[in-house]
């Protein structure tokens, strides 16, 4: 895809994203569905394409700790550092957040899932929405999308947009850890 071409639907994404729209984009491993993290109409949209209860809560997607770290409570240096290393896989964290973080973000938890993706488009879009949902893209129950196909098939015309990209070179899901090294997934 050629720079402008990819300039052109990055912009399309923001759009649709800030007009309060769910999209379907490439992660690191599987194709994800997102909106803005804030956005309670656009999180309840993806909670019913995908058929998934409140409770369970969502993964927050960002480039960076200080997109989100107004919103976490503390964290000791050691967390951070752990969170900054460079894994050679996608990994998603499991922080403790404020109350103050909306229920259908956190679900019936005291904590968010955060990933700091590596995936350039990813990053690209972050850098200029700010954090993103970011769930499979799939009805909860059936494999996850590898493919833009994949996506169609699923959701038809319910989404606001498809970003157009590769996927990351991993096959499934990003890991989900804790802080004190639990591996939930």
């Amino acid at each position: 895809m050629s720079d402008s071409s990819e300039n052109f639907h990055l912009q399309q994404a923001i759009i649709s994203l800030k007009a309060g729209g769910v999209i379907a984009y490439p992660t690191e491993g599987v194709w994800g569905l997102g909106c803005l993290w804030t956005d309670e109409a656009a999180i309840n949209e993806i909670l019913r394409l995908k058929q998934r209860p409140l409770e369970k809560g969502m993964i927050v997607l960002c480039s960076k700790l200080s997109d989100i770290e107004r919103f976490l409570l503390p964290l000791a240096e050691k967390d951070i550092a752990q969170i900054e290393q460079d894994f050679p896989h996608p990994v998603t964290w499991i922080l403790p957040c404020k109350l103050t973080v909306p229920e259908s973000v956190r679900g019936q938890h005291s904590s968010i899932a955060v990933r700091f993706s590596r995936h350039r488009q990813v990053q690209n879009l972050c850098a200029k929405v700010g954090p993103i949902i970011s769930t499979s893209a799939n009805p909860t129950g059936l494999a996850a999308a590898m493919s833009i196909l994949d996506v169609r098939h699923y959701f038809h015309d319910q989404l606001s947009y498809i970003l157009p990209g590769e996927l990351g070179g991993y096959s499934k899901p990003s890991e989900i850890r804790t802080l004190d090294g639990q591996r939930v997934r």
